[in-house]
């Protein structure tokens, strides 16, 4: 059975820190502008944009944990199929005998 490699998982860490880096660059900066005009102090603003920035952590983590928990369900329901072929090989090979009158 394959398994995930250290080096995948840096890279696959190091992407998903690079997509919240560009997140939190996507900000609207003019927005603190009309903050003020509204009344909201920029530490409002601040975690506005952190939360947003957990929420998509969390989808990010729960996309992760569903594709790793699909892929293994994937694999478990191929190594069934093989077992169930390799099984009827040999019940074929079992009657193929009997015919032959190699074995009663």
């Amino acid at each position: 059975m394959p398994e995930i490699s250290s080096r995948s998982w840096r890279s696959l860490l190091f992407f998903a820190l690079i997509s919240l880096q560009f997140i939190s660059g996507f900000s609207d900066d003019s927005s603190s502008s009309t903050n003020s005009a509204k009344g909201e102090t920029p530490a409002t603003s601040s975690s506005n944009t952190g939360s947003k920035v957990v929420i998509i952590s969390i989808v990010l983590v729960v996309v992760v944990l569903l594709s790793f928990f699909l892929f293994k369900l994937w694999q478990k329901k191929k190594r069934e199929e093989q077992y169930a072929r390799l099984l009827k090989l040999f019940e074929e090979d079992d009657e193929l005998e009997v015919e032959l009158g190699l074995r009663d």
